[in-house]
């Protein structure tokens, strides 16, 4: 199944983040994600908008999915340009739900 398809489930303190095995499986899925390893396994997503009301309305629209998702990604605005950062706080690193998240951002991104 797609990722776009799933849909997250919470995790809880304690439970496991993914292999790096599965963070490479997942990762092929969303190849404009820069795949992190530097302390805590995180991706990251830049993204470069036409100016900053543009930005504003595209952090929105990550937002409502976030929201129906229940996982929230981290985001940094500069100016015109957002930067998505995601990983799992409950596991201290990846899980599945980053990777779901990132593809549902991503469909987004095709209708721009």
């Amino acid at each position: 199944m797609q990722l776009t398809q799933k849909h997250c489930i919470p995790c809880e303190n304690g439970d496991p983040a993914i292999t790096d095995e599965n963070e490479e499986l997942f990762h092929k899925q969303v190849p404009d994600w820069l795949l992190l390893r530097d302390g805590t396994h995180r991706i990251r997503r830049q993204f470069n908008l036409k100016t900053f009301t543009n930005a504003i309305a595209f952090v929105n629209k990550i937002a409502e999915v976030a929201e129906k998702e229940e996982h929230h990604p981290d985001i940094y605005i500069f100016y015109n340009k957002v930067q998505i950062d995601l990983f799992t706080h409950a596991v201290g690193g990846l899980s599945e739900n980053d990777f779901i998240l990132a593809a549902k951002i991503d469909e987004i991104v095709s209708k721009l």
